[in-house]
């Protein structure tokens, strides 16, 4: 393994590709910490307080902690994954965005290009609610958070706001083209892993106070290591179907005859359905922290409906496994797929091509999607259920964990594609690392 990160920085290209990325997300993390003009960071650091069970706390995850500081980069990278879903969602009901997504390159580069707009509407519309809302905020002592005048402050930092998520999407356009990895998927890994640290320092000052025992830290450290490696393993599991293409003749060469494999993912959907659980699942806690006075909503927020719980668990993972399948039905279409392998001549052995072939693969499909669904549940309630039974000072969710796996695998399959490239080993002595699709 030493021997292989020697020969990274052997090869010039991948050097240079490597440090290019590197340095890329030294300027989003400086970016993050470069405060909004305008606001007063101690009484938002106040108020802010304990808000990790609500959509706030979910959104700063993915802002990489700029959200509640209020910097420049707080609206992180959100409106473009919500511009890239409502684009994949749309290229299911719309004709001429399926069209676009059958033309090839180009059809990629016009719905890049749409994308890219809708990105600036999403993030004009969300700075705009957010200094709003930041207007509003008034810390314990009755001091405002915003120092300067509504008139002023809105049309400035909705300004800011935008320009920041535009500048981190050019930054993620930027390390995919000229950098190692997917850039969007690698800005939120460093904003999630960017809390690493100050967990571990969290945990040892407890173990050193007295307040945690080495036992318990030594369980939680294993149990880390056991779950990270069931999804590594969950999250690389594929279901291969046999796919047969006969010979044929062109002239004097004989072309195909080949026996390939269609792999099926067993977490198809990837993290989008622990996303859209989380949001419906974070949006009580954010009602009643806006209407802290009325009694009802907290009393259904205090026993039903608290992380940790038994009915919030069971709710959580029902609504984990329906997106689960409502994501794979949209974005996965077996009738399709069997389409393209009848025009190619390719046929699953033992099955008539065509509408046999479709009902096949999506009857497969909807087998091996539930436990993946269920397994990936069970890793988003995990995190709830340590913290309200241990106390654990758990630096990422089922969520920030399944980013992690997901973009570390794919980043480190681009590493190594470049070193056997150049002959030279891989991290890997036997099989290889299957790269994630997004």
């Amino acid at each position: 393994m030493l021997g292989t990160f020697q020969s990274i920085f052997k090869i010039e290209e991948l050097r240079k590709r490597i440090f290019f990325t590197m340095a890329l997300l030294v300027v989003y993390r400086i970016g993050g910490h470069i405060p909004t003009p305008g606001i007063d960071a101690s009484v938002l650091q106040s108020f802010f307080a304990g808000n990790s069970g609500t959509l706030l706390g979910m959104f700063d995850m993915f802002a990489g902690g700029a959200f509640m500081k209020a910097t420049i980069f707080a609206l992180g990278i959100m409106p473009y994954i919500s511009a890239s879903i409502i684009m994949q969602l749309l290229g299911a009901v719309i004709p001429f965005i399926q069209k676009l997504q059958k033309e090839g390159e180009e059809g990629r580069k016009k719905i890049t290009q749409y994308t890219r707009y809708g990105t600036v509407v999403i993030a004009a519309m969300q700075a705009y609610g957010t200094a709003v809302y930041l207007k509003s905020i008034v810390g314990p002592s009755g001091v405002s958070a915003v120092t300067m005048s509504g008139i002023s402050f809105i049309p400035l930092t909705i300004l800011t706001f935008t320009c920041g998520t535009i500048f981190i999407m050019w930054l993620g356009e930027q390390i995919t083209e000229r950098g190692i990895g997917n850039g969007i998927s690698l800005i939120i890994f460093i904003g999630i892993i960017a809390r690493f640290p100050l967990a571990v320092v969290e945990e040892a000052q407890m173990v050193f106070a007295g307040t945690r025992s080495i036992v318990t830290e030594l369980f939680m450290i294993a149990m880390m290591v056991l779950v990270i490696a069931a999804v590594i393993v969950v999250t690389r599991g594929q279901r291969r179907i046999p796919v047969q293409y006969p010979k044929k003749v062109v002239g004097r060469r004989i072309y195909g005859g080949q026996t390939t494999h269609l792999p099926l993912s067993v977490n198809s959907a990837g993290v989008i359905p622990i996303i859209f659980a989380q949001s419906i699942m974070f949006a009580p806690a954010t009602i009643a922290q806006l209407f802290p006075n009325i009694e009802w909503i907290n009393n259904i927020i205090g026993y039903w409906l608290k992380p940790g719980g038994a009915f919030y668990s069971v709710i959580y993972g029902l609504i984990i496994v329906f997106f689960a399948y409502f994501y794979t039905a949209l974005t996965f279409n077996p009738i399709d797929l069997a389409d393209n392998m009848r025009k190619n001549g390719g046929f699953i052995p033992g099955i008539r091509p065509g509408k046999r072939t479709a009902e096949y693969i999506e009857r497969i499909l909807t087998r091996i999607t539930l436990p993946g669904a269920l397994f990936f549940a069970m890793i988003a309630i995990l995190p709830w259920v340590l913290v309200a039974k241990l106390n654990v000072q758990y630096f990422f969710g089922g969520t920030g964990l399944l980013i992690v796996v997901g973009v570390a695998l794919d980043t480190l399959q681009q590493i190594e594609s470049h070193l056997l490239m150049r002959h030279y080993d891989g991290f890997m002595k036997k099989g290889k690392i299957r790269g994630r699709s997004y």
